[in-house]
């Protein structure tokens, strides 16, 4: 009788978690890789992100995220990395219904970004000696939900940054990968 009530219990359960998914609610993570031009730089360098969430319904959510937007050699054969962390609002329409079919979305929020070292073994140390602030990310994005589960799209970011009173921007181009739970 216990197997039967904990068979039935899961049972529900999983239907409340596709009821909820089906109302365009629910948390999400996605991530993106793609292309980051810095003003400051001459090059352009690879870039990505690791981003996470909760949608309201399906056209409001907030998020949190981590972005690794350059990597360079330093003189003693270590690496520094210029990465953002954030948090903000994003904003979706799709035009297939909840989470399905062909849509656009936009994002925005306060991001701070810094400098890590990597050194050869692995070890990471935070410059914090740097002035850094935190400054606003926008971002807007064209794509395809396959299913109430998963989306690809295309995604644009631009980003105001600050490090020891110097400003410059950070323009980055992603493809993305999004799972809802």
């Amino acid at each position: 009788m216990k197997k039967l009530a904990l068979l039935a219990a899961l049972a529900a359960a999983s239907l409340s978690t596709t009821a909820f998914a089906a109302e365009g609610n629910g948390g999400f993570i996605r991530a993106e890789v793609g292309r980051s031009d810095i003003d400051l730089i001459d090059d352009r360098d690879t870039a990505f992100s690791i981003r996470g969430g909760y949608f309201f319904n399906s056209n409001i959510a907030i998020e949190g995220f981590y972005a690794n937007q350059y990597r360079v050699d330093t003189f003693d054969g270590d690496e520094a990395q210029l990465y953002t962390l954030g948090v903000g609002v994003v904003g979706k329409k799709n035009f297939g219904g909840d989470h399905k079919g062909f849509f656009i979305s936009g994002r925005g929020g306060l991001a701070y970004t810094d400098i890590a070292y990597v050194d050869n073994d692995g070890d990471v140390e935070i410059d914090e000696e740097n002035d850094n602030s935190a400054n606003i990310y926008l971002g807007a994005g064209i794509g395809y939900d396959f299913n109430e589960r998963f989306g690809l799209s295309l995604n644009y970011d631009y980003q105001k940054a600050e490090i020891n009173d110097v400003d410059f921007d950070i323009r980055t181009l992603t493809l993305g990968g999004e799972f809802r739970f």
